[in-house]
């Protein structure tokens, strides 16, 4: 048996614990803060069997892959007198993806 530790944007978290119940795979979602850049995520814990390891992996994959997105870079608050002049530029960030750790599980009890 195996544990797998997913950690997925705050944005994709429902949608991938949606997708793995779907396919029948219990998921436990916690929501969690990125230690770099402070953003909220969503861990999700699932427990199974070791067969069905790269179909969960997969699924995690399939469901939120990265991405890109255009969005204008923002005036930090404390600038203000200097953001009149400031021109918001488009810049392409990448979002999506996910950390996976998968562990083995010494003893597991459904009670």
């Amino acid at each position: 048996m195996k544990i797998i530790y997913a950690i997925v944007s705050s944005d994709d978290g429902n949608r991938v614990t949606d997708v793995l119940n779907e396919h029948q795979f219990s998921v436990t979602k916690l929501a969690t803060t990125g230690g770099f850049l402070k953003k909220g995520n969503s861990t999700l814990m699932i427990g199974t069997d070791d067969g069905q390891v790269e179909e969960v992996i997969t699924l995690i994959k399939d469901t939120c892959g990265k991405r890109q997105k255009i969005t204008c870079n923002v005036p930090a608050p404390n600038i203000a007198s200097v953001s009149a002049g400031y021109m918001m530029m488009p810049m392409t960030v990448e979002l999506g993806g996910a950390t996976i750790f998968v562990t083995d599980v010494e003893r597991f009890e459904k009670i």
